[in-house]
């Protein structure tokens, strides 16, 4: 069993940056792959960024590529996702998730951080 826990969100104006990280415990992350998810009020969740389980891929979601970038140091157990030149539409809660591919879809990831919200003004 996977505990993971997501923090880092706040409010931020347009163009600005945020950095999520993501704490696992009770096992080591690095036995699975890591992504970034995010859920918008009404909106099914979605696939942000990805990472393989040795950072040696990594995968991003059309609207996030070139903003933002996912990293994990599997000896710290975290997975941490750099967002910058954020836009309104990068507003919703973002969760942190394990399992075996470098992007999939939520029901191939096994586990799942509590999520944070990020809220981008305009």
């Amino acid at each position: 069993q996977v505990q993971l826990v997501d923090s880092g969100g706040g409010l931020v104006q347009a163009g600005g940056s945020l950095r999520l990280s993501c704490v696992a415990s009770r096992r080591t992350l690095s036995s699975f792959a890591a992504g970034w998810f995010r859920q918008a009020p009404g909106k099914e969740r979605e696939f942000v960024a990805g990472i393989s389980r040795n950072a040696d891929s990594t995968a991003y979601a059309d609207s996030v590529k070139g903003r933002f970038i996912i990293s994990r140091d599997n000896a710290k157990n975290t997975v941490t996702l750099q967002m910058n030149s954020l836009q309104p539409e990068d507003t919703a809660v973002y969760y942190c998730a394990a399992g075996l591919r470098t992007r999939g879809a939520t029901d191939e990831y096994y586990y799942w951080g509590q999520g944070t919200q990020v809220t981008v003004s305009s």
